[in-house]
């Protein structure tokens, strides 16, 4: 007895879908995935990063996303980080605007369920965006960040692990503190 072929959903079926849909979908490979809610920890680092964008990115030509932001990255990847910047005007792929094409930094906080995508095929599908010149992740155990940067050739990571660590991104030309990630986490205030 043969098995039912998989549907490869289209790009085009995928942004119907996701258009009328009621809950978060990515697209991956031309296969769909539910976006899973997150810890409180998760939550906290998300919005602490948000915050913290928007006061350093405040005079810039940049703008700061939220998760509900969609990425294309390529014709069968479409993705939601937690968090992007975009500098300057942003790009779309269509007039929906459901999806940007133009991301200058990228943010995902690792959950245990995504700490392997998030440092291996997202963190791959991100870096082939020409437009993305920074990849952060962010773990939500530990006061651990990692900074992927587009170099003259290639990438280059540096790895945060102290509190009084600043991350300096280029690209955005500001100076992100470890400290205003991590504030309000538990195992954060607990080494205070």
């Amino acid at each position: 007895m043969a098995a039912n072929p998989r549907h490869y959903w289209t790009a085009e079926e995928f942004l119907a879908f996701e258009a009328d849909s009621e809950f978060k979908h990515e697209l991956i490979d031309g296969e769909v995935y539910d976006m899973s809610g997150g810890t409180g920890e998760h939550s906290q680092i998300a919005a602490n990063i948000i915050f913290s964008l928007i006061s350093l990115l405040e005079t810039s030509s940049c703008r700061v996303n939220t998760s509900d932001m969609m990425l294309k990255v390529r014709d069968d990847r479409y993705l939601y980080p937690d968090v992007s910047v975009v500098c300057g005007q942003p790009e779309y792929e269509d007039d929906s605007r459901l999806a940007l094409v133009n991301p200058t930094l990228v943010v995902e906080v690792t959950s245990p369920s995504s700490a392997e995508a998030d440092r291996g095929s997202k963190r791959e599908s991100y870096m082939h965006l020409p437009s993305v010149q920074a990849y952060l992740v962010i773990d939500q155990h530990r006061i651990y960040a990692e900074l992927y940067e587009r170099a003259a050739v290639g990438w280059r990571m540096q790895v945060f692990t102290c509190v009084d660590d600043v991350i300096s991104i280029a690209a955005l030309d500001i100076k992100l503190p470890l400290a205003s990630i991590f504030r309000g986490i538990s195992f954060y205030e607990g080494t205070t």
